[in-house]
């Protein structure tokens, strides 16, 4: 069974936690008219006053985010980020992927970051909330100012994405490897091309994906892959063929996440699952809750990512197995040592 909105993953309107108040369509009966489905997709400029986040989290290996978009286009049913647009009183649902908000000038407001004094030179990560090369990026190129930035300063960096627009700036990611600031990693939860266009609609399918990490690793820039979110019941048979695939396709590294259904992610994903593969519908959400402590939603720092339990524990090993296997265990230590704070000069050597 098909979507019902082409084109988007989420075909529902989740309530937004935050409103006291909802407003619905109905007929004077009280009957629900049909759905007339979305239009087109809404940007709308927002102001922020800062664009670096500190993340202080035990789960992950950074301590910098940037974030230019909210919202993400890609529409990845499973997408973590999507509860976040209820801060800016939008639906978790349809609303994450279409009414983006792009933030202005995020390449001037990084400069002032990098430019105080004592900033901590560590890897900023773009995108750790929603991708930063989603599709507005080809008209905004908020990314691609960030990173002129960052190459200006020599200042190391990390991608995460699920779009192919990353090889547009291979000329910065290159000169930026040069000097070992760079590392980007693609998302790629699965080699099933139909499974890609039905979880993650807007995103590169999986041909360009495997495309881009080629084209990426042949230019000289260390490029991994995450596995993510690696959902029981419907993609961990993957396993062994997909990192033996971005192998062969030149990635270094090779990471994984478990799904999780935290807040209204949870509606989302099962009302997909339920439309898309409702004869896994129930294994699917079983063996979730299975390695999430008899839960779906999981909160709990150090078991959140990777889970606990037998079947989580038989997941591990598959994939360590694999990586291991297939040249996938390349650590990345990007250079920390040769910033340049904007307008200010070196003190420190490059290596």
């Amino acid at each position: 069974m098909e979507n019902t909105w082409k084109g988007r993953g989420s075909q529902e309107r989740p309530l937004n936690r935050f409103d006291r108040q909802s407003y619905v369509r109905m007929h004077e009966e009280g009957i629900d008219l049909e759905d007339e489905g979305v239009g087109k997709t809404e940007f709308t400029r927002v102001y922020p006053k800062s664009i670096l986040n500190r993340v202080n989290s035990p789960d992950l290996p950074f301590i910098w985010s940037v974030n230019p978009y909210q919202g993400c286009e890609h529409g990845c049913v499973y997408c973590y980020a999507r509860p976040s647009h209820e801060f800016w009183g939008f639906n978790s649902g349809i609303d994450f992927e279409q009414k983006i908000l792009v933030k202005e000038n995020p390449a001037a407001l990084l400069k002032q970051a990098l430019g105080r004094k004592g900033h901590e030179v560590s890897p900023i990560v773009i995108s750790g909330n929603t991708d930063c090369y989603q599709p507005a990026e080809r008209k905004y190129k908020l990314t691609q100012g960030l990173l002129t930035l960052l190459n200006k300063s020599n200042h190391p960096a990390g991608i995460i994405t699920k779009n192919a627009l990353v090889q547009r700036d291979l000329p910065i990611l290159k000169e930026m490897a040069e000097r070992n600031l760079i590392q980007v990693v693609l998302s790629i939860t699965t080699l099933d091309e139909d499974l890609r266009r039905k979880l993650e609609p807007r995103t590169a399918s999986v041909k360009q994906k495997l495309k881009t990490l080629e084209t990426l690793s042949k230019a000289g820039i260390p490029t991994g892959v995450m596995m993510a979110p690696l959902i029981p019941g419907l993609t961990v048979h993957e396993i062994p063929e997909l990192l033996k695939t971005v192998s062969s396709a030149g990635a270094s590294h090779a990471s994984y996440t478990l799904l999780r259904l935290n807040g209204s992610v949870r509606e989302v994903f099962e009302a997909w699952l339920k439309l898309n593969y409702p004869d896994r519908y129930q294994k699917v959400l079983h063996q979730l809750a299975e390695v999430h402590g008899g839960e779906i939603e999981d909160f709990r720092s150090g078991k959140r990512m990777r889970g606990e339990g037998s079947l989580a524990e038989s997941i591990k090993t598959t994939f360590h197995w694999a990586k291991q296997k297939y040249g996938l265990d390349q650590k990345v230590r990007l250079n920390t040592k040769a910033f340049i704070p904007p307008g200010g000069r070196q003190t420190k050597l490059s290596f």
